[in-house]
């Protein structure tokens, strides 16, 4: 152990960077892997690579472009696995950035199917349970965002806050996307819902409710992913919401931040974020953008470059809000790896660690409350406090919960019991709508026996 004098009473004491801590931090310079080492792309130049043009027309869409970029990295086990999970299992259909597929461990076929990226953008079927692909409580859209919508597409849920799903598209396909009721395209599994309205009197309508609406003072623009809008159409909606005078904070939902940089350090993004952070300015309004990066390695330098370029056009902030993923980020040492890694290297917060939420096929990735509380005490005190990302529990009628805010908590059943302190619009004349308990689900699998036997003869479980 390394120890110090101490200069008082003349005795040694431990350092605080001892290499005996849990965690020993240690700056680690981002790297951008040599997409080169893909046959497919050993050819392609650094312009191309820097182009979203480029980046977007050459995502990998289906098994058949994989193999193609892939060349005989893989053994052919592996498409099989994969072409399964499309048949029986996906609720996402196949879309990987380049960007992001550069990112994942193609050393061997082994590497990658431990690779934390390639378990969440491109899950195969030997990746999901088998006892409890589902919990019984699944659904689709598990957070009721669209039982809550003021007008088509615009959820208020919390009293001061709305989110306006602009449209149902991103420029990647999470597996494990809260909304794969909506967004993306149909799987052979789920038919996704589709929105009646056109986009225009969509997004007017949604302005129109704020205007209307003077409690609401932060509005979160997302989808689907807000890269996807066309820049002139997603300038004009935030300048409108600006023209608002209730609208205080805009935050813009992003993955694409870290999936598809390119796009946002595009000429016209910068300088259309620039006026739009100069409007925010004189208003005194707040605009940041959330991105969604969940395992350090996908922190490049190319992703530093555009949240730093965001940054420089003015706006307050670029702000992470990851998922907690079993086999992705599920132990204290990637936690702070990737909190250390976005903070340090790309000037970006980390923010949020939502737990992965109750859809159909997602108990392989989601963890119990009980992991959950565990990895949060034990991330504390590296981080500063205003950097260090509160993992919560997305509770459906309730909405965010630090998840050491539950009020009871069976460990042996799986069922933690929240409270919440607002009301939804489908609540407004409900009087136990502040005293009722709501139900959370442990995934099946984390239970002791007894608690496994009592859901597997519950009516529900089928």
């Amino acid at each position: 152990m390394t120890t110090v004098l101490h200069p008082q009473s003349g005795t040694t004491r431990p350092r605080a960077d001892d290499p005996g801590q849990p965690y020993a931090y240690q700056r680690r310079p981002l790297v951008e892997p040599d997409w080169r080492r893909f046959p497919g792309w050993r050819d392609v130049t650094e312009d191309e690579w820097r182009s979203a043009q480029w980046q977007r027309v050459h995502c990998v869409k289906n098994i058949r472009q994989l193999r193609r970029v892939m060349g005989d990295l893989l053994d052919e086990a592996f498409y099989t696995d994969l072409e399964r999970d499309q048949t029986e299992r996906a609720t996402m259909s196949m879309l990987v950035p380049p960007q992001m597929l550069n990112t994942m461990d193609v050393s061997s076929t082994e590497a990658f199917y431990a690779d934390p990226v390639r378990r969440y953008m491109i899950p195969v079927l030997s990746d999901r349970r088998t006892d409890w692909p589902s919990h019984p409580y699944a659904a689709r859209d598990s957070l009721h965002e669209a039982e809550m919508w003021a007008v088509e597409g615009l959820t208020h849920r919390y009293p001061t806050k709305v989110l306006a799903e602009l449209l149902p598209t991103c420029p990647q396909y999470c597996g494990h996307c809260t909304r794969m009721d909506l967004v993306g395209n149909s799987t052979p599994t789920v038919d996704k819902h589709k929105f009646t309205i056109k986009p225009t009197d969509r997004h007017e309508a949604m302005l129109d409710y704020l205007r209307r609406s003077p409690g609401v003072r932060d509005v979160v623009v997302s989808g689907g992913d807000v890269a996807n809008l066309p820049w002139p159409r997603l300038e004009s909606f935030v300048a409108a919401l600006l023209d608002i005078d209730n609208i205080r904070d805009i935050r813009l939902a992003s993955k694409a931040l870290m999936g598809l940089p390119q796009h946002w350090l595009q000429d016209e993004v910068r300088a259309g974020m620039e006026r739009l952070a100069t409007k925010a300015g004189a208003r005194g309004v707040q605009i940041a953008i959330h991105t969604h990066v969940n395992a350090a390695q996908s922190v490049t330098p190319l992703v530093a470059e555009a949240a730093r370029a965001m940054l420089a056009t003015g706006i307050r902030d670029v702000r992470n809000q990851g998922v907690l993923l079993r086999g992705v980020n599920d132990t204290p040492a990637a936690l702070l790896d990737l909190s250390f890694a976005l903070l340090d290297e790309a000037g970006i917060l980390p923010y949020y660690l939502y737990m992965c939420d109750m859809i159909p096929a997602s108990e392989h990735w989601r963890l119990a409350v009980w992991e959950a509380q565990e990895l949060q005490h034990a991330i504390m005190g590296y981080l500063p406090g205003f950097a260090t990302p509160r993992i919560v529990c997305d509770v459906p009628y309730v909405g965010k919960r630090w998840v050491h805010q539950v009020t009871e908590y069976d460990r042996e059943r799986g069922i933690s019991y929240w409270t919440k302190n607002y009301r939804t619009g489908l609540e407004a004349t409900d009087p136990d709508a502040l005293t009722r308990r709501y139900e959370y689900y442990d995934p099946i699998h984390t239970l002791p026996g007894a608690g496994r036997e009592w859901w597997a003869h519950r009516p529900e479980a089928g």
